[in-house]
């Protein structure tokens, strides 16, 4: 069986992956809060556990894997998105989870197993704040319940951070209702405004860090193999998450390995919208960037690695696609995935080494390595191939063909640099050789500036 290797933050470490079960092997990340389009930045972690759900799969077998991503769709800034445009909140929710759903399937991404809603667990909130308050973990004031953090010896094992780093060091909220200013809200309180649920502490609504523990407990257990997410999410929500599981569920690890990938930036700088270079994964397909191009760009920076996003990427991205499924046309893949591919992926999720070894694949000639490679990250799926369709230059290649016969014999190579310029102004790559004239649509490809030409 194939070693996977990978790098846990809890112990700062590349460890050789050993699942809890091999015959049920489990994998919680968490997932959006769902109130507006996913930026790109969003979906880094969903393309990186795409590949490590793939990747679990292909070793452990399609029926021993469980894969739980949630959708949060109870929250302040779901609140705050109702409020200021008059709309029903569960519309907001729906609408904006179906989004997603189709802007990460346009990415390439396989749906989890399991996508629960928060809205649907708060039974199994309230009991688990039940039991954290009956150990004497947690407390209830005004309203709101609290979790006791200095009750937690392991509180701040995965961030590398103490309590008293984390107070002289961070913005706490200090409030009446706190016994300790690093204590965070597992349930606070709900005017006739905002969504709210019954509960021994009063009408309210969860506090975000509960959620995942609760749900996963659920549908996962008490303790499982993998735990991911974006690094912005190590502290405080997944140090939250592992406090409340830890003390609710006993065990000293909520999940055995935690992998976290890095931001995202675009053209060198941090997304930002002030900066003008903040974009969703919608804008970009609406630009006409093809969902498997986005998705190659991002494999080709490891996860753990910040990721730039460029232009100069993304074109080189499609046009290495365009050439790769040209090779692959008609091709079935090879029935085993290409043993150096595997073994890139299966270390640490190194995409990057993956994508070298598939252009070696290509320059041999070996069209149904290439395709069952590529498969394995995703990529040259026949789902996402829509984009490389229907480009057909065959009547330009003709014309080529014939002014180029012309000019041999005219010794008047003019209208040949004519035509392959206005072929190279468009996209167009232009292969001449004595074998004949190939043209292969390039990054940027356009149409439209063909028009007239034959």
């Amino acid at each position: 069986m194939t070693e996977i290797k990978l790098h846990n933050s809890l112990s700062r470490k590349k460890e050789v992956f050993a699942p809890i079960d091999p015959e049920n092997v489990r994998m919680y990340v968490c997932g959006p809060t769902v109130y507006d389009r996913a930026h790109i930045g969003n979906a880094r972690p969903v393309v990186v556990f795409d590949v490590l759900y793939r990747l679990l799969r292909e070793v452990y077998g399609a029926d021993h894997v469980t894969y739980v991503r949630n959708f949060t769709d109870v929250d302040d800034k779901i609140n705050a998105r109702a409020a200021e445009s008059g709309r029903d909140i569960g519309d907001i929710t729906a609408e904006t989870t179906q989004w997603y759903l189709d802007d990460m399937g346009a990415l390439g991404a396989m749906e989890p197993n399991h996508m629960p809603r928060a809205t649907q667990y708060i039974r199994q909130m309230i009991s688990m704040i039940e039991k954290l308050i009956s150990d004497g973990f947690a407390y209830a004031h005004d309203g709101h319940v609290l979790f006791r953090v200095r009750k937690y010896d392991d509180y701040g094992k995965l961030s590398g951070r103490s309590v008293d780093d984390m107070i002289a060091g961070a913005r706490v909220e200090v409030a009446s209702y706190k016994e300790d200013p690093m204590d965070f809200v597992l349930w606070k309180p709900s005017d006739d405004a905002t969504p709210g649920w019954e509960s021994p502490w009063g009408r309210g609504r969860p506090g975000w860090h509960i959620e995942c523990s609760a749900m996963s407990f659920e549908l996962l257990g008490a303790q499982f193999d993998i735990h991911g997410g974006g690094n912005d999410l190590m502290f405080p929500h997944h140090e939250n998450e592992i406090a409340q599981s830890c003390c609710a569920n006993g065990g000293q690890h909520m999940a055995n390995y935690w992998l976290h990938n890095e931001m995202l930036q675009v053209e060198g700088k941090k997304m930002s919208k002030s900066l003008g270079n903040f974009f969703t994964v919608r804008d970009l397909l609406d630009e006409g960037i093809p969902g498997e191009v986005v998705r190659f760009v991002f494999l080709s920076t490891h996860y753990g690695k910040p990721m730039d996003w460029t232009a100069k990427k993304a074109g080189e991205a499609e046009a290495t696609l365009r050439k790769w499924r040209t090779v692959t046309d008609g091709v079935n893949p090879s029935e085993n995935v290409p043993g150096d591919v595997l073994a890139c992926v299966a270390d640490d999720l190194n995409t990057a080494g993956a994508i070298a070894v598939l252009h070696g694949l290509a320059s041999a000639g070996d069209a149904a390595g290439l395709l069952a490679g590529a498969r394995m990250l995703g990529l040259l799926t026949d789902d996402l191939g829509d984009w490389a369709r229907g480009k057909d230059l065959s009547a330009y290649e003709a014309l080529l063909a014939e002014a180029r016969d012309a000019a041999m014999a005219s010794k008047d190579f003019a209208e040949v640099d004519r035509i392959k310029g206005v072929l190279v102004e468009a996209g167009v790559e232009v292969r001449m050789s004595k074998a004949g004239v190939e043209l292969l649509p390039a990054a940027g490809f356009d149409a439209s500036k063909l028009e007239g030409l034959l």
